[in-house]
């Protein structure tokens, strides 16, 4: 049996959240000085990111106690609801650190059936991307919601296939997608796939982190698209690769993905 909706009023509390969260992301983003740190992972990690996360945690642990946590930068607090949230505060702070105005703040839900909800906002465009299992996606743009508009190209070799962090790629795979199809680059966020600008995206390398990773597949899904890794498996139980699509050359591009990596 398919997995029960998720509840309109649960969905309508995450984007409120997110859309105070990315308030005050925004806030730290235009302020006069902030400070950049590097953790561990070679990664930047800057006070917004924690200020972020720290704000989201705090209003989920007043609303939600027994429910779990898990967030980029302070890890996972356990729960007892059978129920997580995925929290990546700034996704985009090496955006964020350079001060370019392409990031989001991203929220996740999961459950005892899976992906449950997500939200994607992109504070500065103005642009929140929202769905719940069963309540479909939406797009809201300074405050008018929009469906998504997927890319129907025909013919794979027309069809668009934006590359996020190629620069480490092996050189076939480039060679390949750049053979068969129309190869472009990253545009930012998922946006570029639910406005019909991109037919796919490809995320080979590096790995993304689980908190990256955890909106996606509610949204593709509740948008008529797809999300797998680059070996065709779920998404979030996956290498941290990535290829998000329409749905009509998912398989197609599967298939050359595997042909370069041989």
């Amino acid at each position: 049996m398919p997995a029960p909706s998720i509840s309109t009023p649960l969905l309508e509390y995450a984007v409120g959240l997110s859309t105070r969260a990315g308030r005050l992301a925004a806030e730290r983003f235009f302020a006069a000085d902030f400070s950049t740190a590097i953790k561990a992972d070679g990664t930047e990690v800057t006070e917004a990111d924690l200020a972020v996360e720290e704000f989201i945690r705090g209003e989920l642990a007043d609303r939600f106690p027994a429910d779990g946590v898990y967030g980029e930068e302070h890890g996972s607090t356990s729960g007892t609801s059978g129920r997580r949230w995925v929290i990546d505060p700034i996704d985009g702070t090496r955006y964020f650190a350079y001060r370019i105005p392409v990031f989001g703040t991203n929220l996740a839900l999961e459950d005892e059936h899976g992906p449950a909800l997500a939200v994607v906002n992109q504070p500065v465009a103005r642009q929140l991307i929202y769905a719940g299992r069963g309540r479909g996606c939406r797009i809201r743009t300074d405050g008018r919601d929009a469906a998504p508009l997927l890319r129907d190209t025909p013919d794979l070799s027309t069809a668009r296939v934006e590359l996020v962090n190629p620069a480490g790629w092996p050189a076939e795979l480039l060679l390949t997608l750049h053979r068969a199809t129309r190869i472009t680059g990253h545009l930012g966020s998922i946006s570029g796939l639910l406005t019909g600008l991109v037919d796919a995206m490809v995320i080979a390398g590096p790995e993304m982190g689980y908190e990256d990773l955890a909106p996606l597949p509610v949204i593709l899904e509740e948008a008529g698209g797809r999300a797998t890794d680059l070996r065709g498996r779920p998404l979030l139980a996956g290498d941290g690769t990535a290829l998000l699509s329409t749905g009509r050359h998912h398989d197609a591009l599967l298939d050359l993905i595997s042909t370069a990596a041989r």
